[in-house]
């Protein structure tokens, strides 16, 4: 589902013009960050709401626009990012993978915020979340969506932002 016409309009903005925001906002921290160059699939995908055997991590949004910001991928390449920013070898299910990958998601939060109003001052970001397992859904409160898929050495990632506003 895209971003509601009257938030873009309050933004001043278009779909598209967020769509380019959150494909730079996300590859610049993937690139700073981690070392790593994200190659964008379709630019844009009907929004998954069930996950199996991946890694969620969440950063919620809230003042004038509130949402979710979240960055999902399979157990494997989200232990692999992990140990690629901590510089260490890292397993499945430590803590250290969801720490690391909670962070990566406040790094795409913070950058993406910027765009929703000057200085991203009048929104606020949540501690991160994040949620693992074989078989878990992810809902959020009817909002628009940008939802963008990336391939990392044949491997997807999902970039999602919900937004909304009062």
């Amino acid at each position: 589902m895209a971003i509601k016409p009257a938030i873009l309009t309050a933004l001043n903005t278009t779909q598209d013009s967020l769509v380019k925001n959150l494909t730079e906002d996300t590859r610049s921290v993937f690139s700073t960050m981690l070392g790593l160059e994200l190659v964008q699939l379709p630019q844009e995908v009907n929004p998954l709401t069930h996950f199996n055997d991946c890694i969620s991590a969440m950063v919620g949004l809230a003042g004038t626009y509130n949402g979710l910001v979240s960055i999902h991928q399979p157990v494997s390449l989200g232990t692999r990012l992990a140990s690629v920013m901590l510089d260490m070898e890292l397993e499945p299910g430590d803590r250290d993978v969801l720490d690391a990958l909670g962070e990566v998601a406040n790094m795409v939060a913070g950058n993406f915020k910027q765009h929703l109003s000057r200085g991203g001052q009048d929104i606020q970001l949540s501690t991160p979340s994040v949620a693992t397992g074989r078989d878990y859904f992810i809902s959020c409160r009817e909002a628009g969506s940008l939802n963008l898929f990336f391939d990392l050495d044949e491997e997807w990632l999902m970039v999602s932002v919900t937004l909304d506003m009062d």
